[in-house]
């Protein structure tokens, strides 16, 4: 199984973004700028005036697509979600397809948190945003916070315990809210790298950190 942490993360996958407008598709062009506000200054750079002067467009003409402020934090929101999904389908994608079974289920969920370690790191403004509103994430069914798989980042990671399960690596009496368990740890990691104590950490002990973490994490399944 390839444990190497990866040095330099790649960007994930985000929606692109654009500097014009084309008529009937405002709705769109604000949420990009919207995403651009947050991916250089977080959750509290979005802000509905903002992106109307981005998108070239009056502030009233937005009230037709966003109704406040609040309204294209969710949506930028969902796209910040939906690009961590892609972080981590992206490294569940690399994962050898002739491996076993226990071998792959070990492998999807060392891959679900390298994937969402590297986009804490490499996208910090979105990656505070996508967690800057309380959600209930266990019934979620939004389209726009998923990847390319039609599923969440907290759904990736609920396959991948299963996964786990199906091979064998976990008991099914322990499955039941395996998925905090987990995601406490990375997350509490990915928080320690870009706002704690560790944020000045070179990217290759970043990496080497992150396994050791998720190293701690099978172990502890």
């Amino acid at each position: 199984m390839n444990r190497t942490a990866a040095a330099t993360p790649p960007t994930p996958p985000t929606p692109p973004t654009r500097t014009t407008y084309r008529h009937g598709d405002l709705r769109r062009a604000l949420l990009e700028a919207g995403i651009d506000l947050a991916r250089t200054g977080g959750p509290d750079a979005v802000v509905l005036r903002e992106a109307t002067r981005r998108a070239g467009v009056v502030p009233n003409a937005a009230y037709r697509h966003f109704a406040s402020r609040q309204d294209l934090l969710q949506a930028v929101r969902a796209a910040a979600l939906s690009g961590l999904a892609m972080a981590m389908e992206a490294q569940l994608g690399a994962l050898p397809p002739d491996a076993s079974p226990a071998d792959r289920a070990r492998g999807s969920l060392r891959a679900v948190g390298t994937g969402y370690l590297q986009f804490a790191l490499a996208e910090t403004g979105l990656f505070r945003t996508a967690f800057s509103v309380p959600d209930d994430v266990e019934d979620d069914a939004d389209p726009a916070k998923a990847g390319n798989s039609g599923l969440n980042p907290f759904q990736l990671l609920g396959a991948a315990l299963d996964h786990w399960v199906d091979a064998g690596l976990l008991p099914p009496e322990r499955r039941p809210g395996a998925e905090y368990v987990a995601w406490s740890a990375v997350h509490g990691l990915a928080i320690l790298l870009i706002d704690g104590p560790l944020r000045g950490r070179a990217q290759e002990q970043a990496g080497i950190i992150g396994q050791r973490l998720l190293d701690m994490v099978e172990n502890g399944l």
